[in-house]
């Protein structure tokens, strides 16, 4: 195997871009793909790696108007999948309703479907939204109005107020489970239910993503370590009590050895989402003295779920800046194409840090001239690729828990 620097895995991937998106097309076209997603990417001065994937992506608003146009082509090709006449469409949305940003993510998300040819609507089976009415208006951050109506069954299929629904799309991670009975529903709804925080891992993810890369560097003949993060496992954690703290403790110190020595080590909670459940440490005696603030902040997650298992992971040295801020990459996709992505960067964070926090800020840029044929002599070819990648080993999870 040819060991290539950083800067030759960039010339690889911009000389070889049609054959690397036939392998993946090829190895996706039997699995169950998620019809969007976003995939988080680290680059440091010798390598790039994806550090989260979310199969229900909550960003659609920072994506430049162009690239939410192409994700309207890609909607509309991906639903159309499930049936020709699909014309109505349902969004699912998360509860916390006064996040006017995450408001700002649905308005532009129905654009996108809009324009796609559909008629979108919002509806939740949360009874604890409506009170005693049928239906929430609100007002997003950039003054969307978004009227979510509740969510009805009615003979096995979806309705939002008192009309049937022809495809469901879901945009709630399900931390908290929704209490609806998913297998008794005849509308098509995407992505599973199935593959929800409640039941999905980190840690599962990542092994799935090592899995692919292993494959993809060796029929390219490329080396992994330029494209993922090294990471272990660790079950049996009780942050509270401390319960398995120093075998987690262990496990930073054999990592640590594996990484180059100036590189940290990201602590996440293997269910945590929206940034939270991540502590970043030098060395296991650093775990082991965290303090009970926090503790608290790794114990419990969004809605109160219980972290238990952890992703320890090689922390990926940002030399991206944004205004002079650390920043990194996240690229979105639509039925497992890159359709656009925007930079996230944090002044109040360093380059090793975790800078899906408080203070980050979003900014947009175009990458939908990366498609075949093109030129591609461009940085974003090698996120689109590590994206469709990542995204590839999501579909391994998901053919997991649903037995596709």
């Amino acid at each position: 195997m040819d060991i290539l620097t950083k800067e030759q895995l960039e010339t690889f991937v911009c000389s070889n871009w049609n054959k690397i998106n036939l392998w993946i097309d090829k190895e996706m076209e039997h699995l169950p793909v998620p019809i969007y997603s976003s995939v988080d990417i680290r680059e440091s001065s010798i390598k790039f790696a994806p550090v989260d994937q979310n199969i229900y992506p909550a960003g659609f608003n920072n994506l430049c108007l162009l690239d939410l146009s192409y994700s309207s082509e890609l909607f509309r090709k991906a639903i159309d999948q499930y049936g020709a006449n699909i014309k109505k469409v349902v969004i699912i949305p998360e509860s916390h309703t006064k996040n006017l940003f995450y408001l700002d993510h649905l308005g532009y998300l129905k654009k996108a479907l809009m324009d796609g040819g559909f008629d979108v609507f919002f509806a939740s089976p949360d009874e604890s939204l409506f009170s005693e009415q049928e239906e929430l208006r609100l007002f997003s951050h950039s003054k969307f109005e978004i009227t979510i109506e509740k969510l009805k069954l009615k003979d096995q299929k979806l309705y939002s107020g008192d009309i049937e629904m022809d495809f469901a799309l879901l945009n709630n991670d399900q931390s908290n489970p929704l209490n609806l009975d998913w297998a008794s529903i005849s509308t098509p709804i995407h992505p599973t239910p199935m593959i929800g925080w409640f039941q999905r891992q980190k840690t599962q993810h990542f092994d799935f993503y090592e899995s692919v890369v292993n494959k993809f560097c060796e029929a390219f003949s490329v080396d992994s370590s330029l494209i993922r993060a090294k990471h272990r496992s660790v079950e049996g954690v009780d942050f509270s009590d401390r319960t398995g703290f120093e075998n987690l403790s262990l496990e930073v110190d054999h990592l640590r050895k594996e990484i180059p020595s100036a590189s940290k080590v990201f602590v996440k909670a293997s269910q945590g989402t929206y940034g939270m459940g991540i502590s970043v440490v030098s060395s296991g005696e650093q775990l082991l003295s965290m303090n009970r603030k926090s503790r608290n902040k790794m114990d419990i997650g969004k809605n109160k779920i219980k972290f238990t298992s952890v992703l320890l992971q090689e922390s990926v040295e940002s030399v991206l800046k944004y205004d002079d801020m650390p920043a990194e990459v996240s690229i979105y996709l639509v039925n497992g194409q890159p359709c656009g992505g925007f930079v996230r960067a944090n002044s109040s964070r360093g380059t090793q840090d975790n800078l899906n926090s408080r203070g980050m800020v979003f900014r947009k840029y175009c990458i939908s001239e990366i498609k075949q044929n093109n030129d591609f002599q461009t940085k974003e070819a090698v996120y689109a690729i590590l994206a469709r990648l990542s995204t590839l080993a999501s579909c391994y999870e998901i053919k997991k828990v649903t037995n596709l």
